[in-house]
């Protein structure tokens, strides 16, 4: 049976002047820092097959993919903005994509249908982590993985506190975006298997934003 239908009361707010003009320009800037680029390649191009990627929109990760492992590539992102940009980018490079508008939370994609899901910095604002991890269950083929790489809870008590302090004023000029989600242990608690997995602190970047984790994650 084809899961979608419990996804569907994810329905997105218009969003405002700030995230439609500013939001973008943010996110843009803050994900292609060199630091964070340089940790992409050590992700993105393990993606093979089908690929899906979560929070496509920017297109940041689009020249990252080894073409060779590719066989489709699809994505979804809520800002059209975003969109946009991502789209472009692909016809820049000659590379075709199957780009759509939506949330995470209830994918317009059939069951087992993706042999990797790709997930870069994208769990940190989505309304309802768990649902999206449920999501990423359903589409994906028996045997398939995801790839990861986001930012999120600190494990040292110092920066967890600036992350609490920051977080509520944080969300609301970064799209939504949380600082205190766990990352690799939400899979975890999903039933993900987790191999190749790795966390550290981002260099010159304050700790309480610079917690990442990475990893490959195939459902138990």
């Amino acid at each position: 049976m084809d899961q979608r239908q419990a996804g569907q009361s994810y329905v997105a707010q218009p969003p405002g002047w700030w995230d439609r003009h500013v939001v973008p320009r943010l996110i843009g800037f803050c994900c292609s820092q060199p630091a964070i680029m340089k940790q992409r390649t050590h992700v993105v191009p393990l993606a093979e097959g089908r690929v899906l990627e979560l929070g496509c929109g920017g297109g940041a990760n689009l020249g990252l993919y080894d073409r060779n492992r590719l066989e489709s590539l699809s994505g979804i992102d809520p800002s059209p903005e975003l969109l946009a940009r991502a789209r472009a980018t692909a016809r820049q490079q000659g590379l075709e994509v199957d780009f759509r508008a939506g949330m995470a939370e209830a994918l317009p994609f059939d069951d087992g249908g993706f042999d990797s899901i790709l997930c870069t910095f994208t769990l940190c604002s989505v309304a309802d982590p768990a649902q999206v991890l449920r999501e990423m269950r359903r589409v994906l083929k028996p045997g398939g993985k995801v790839l990861y790489l986001e930012h999120g809870r600190a494990p040292d008590a110092g920066p967890a506190r600036w992350q609490d302090r920051v977080e509520p004023v944080w969300k609301r000029i970064a799209g939504g975006c949380h600082l205190t989600r766990p990352v690799t242990r939400a899979f975890r608690d999903s039933g993900f298997a987790i191999a190749g997995d790795g966390e550290k602190y981002m260099p010159k970047t304050p700790r309480f934003l610079g917690w990442v984790e990475w990893g490959e994650a195939r459902p138990a």
